[in-house]
């Protein structure tokens, strides 16, 4: 009884978090978004506890450099909606690209986190910049590289 194993549940004290930096350059928006969201969710940990907040932080540089295959990026419509009649809101995805590319990354991991407290929880330790810098050289960031 004694050589029983305890299953590990992480709490606050015991959440080590790492930086991480993701260069997006090339690389295709659907690979990036779900490697940024499991370590945004703590899942390439051995720790990890579905209902806490065990991830580390990522920053994303070079966003505006992310592709999409096929022919997605003249049919993908990025929508939002107001809450008042005809308050529906379209933009496409290359006026989103010139405009603002973060959010494109943004949008794409955010649907990938779960959809509760937690997720919005999540979401705050995602870091994207539109070009190569960024201004989080104090937390020692790990370079991640995705193929």
């Amino acid at each position: 009884m004694d050589n029983k194993q305890k299953t590990f549940v992480a709490t606050p004290s015991t959440i080590e978090r790492k930086w991480y930096v993701i260069d997006a350059d090339g690389i295709a928006l659907g690979r990036l978004a779900s490697k940024v969201a499991t370590i945004l969710r703590g899942k390439h940990k051995a720790t990890f506890t579905p209902n806490m907040d065990t991830g580390d932080y990522v920053i994303v540089v070079n966003a505006e450099k992310v592709i999409l295959t096929g022919n997605k990026e003249n049919q993908k419509v990025y929508q939002r909606y107001s809450g008042y009649a005809g308050g529906l809101k379209e933009i496409k995805y290359k006026d989103m690209k010139k405009s603002h590319p973060e959010r494109i990354i943004e949008h794409a991991v955010h649907g990938m986190l779960p959809k509760n407290a937690l997720g919005r929880q999540m979401i705050k330790k995602l870091r994207v910049y539109r070009g190569p810098e960024h201004n989080h050289e104090a937390q020692n960031p790990q370079k991640l590289e995705l193929k």
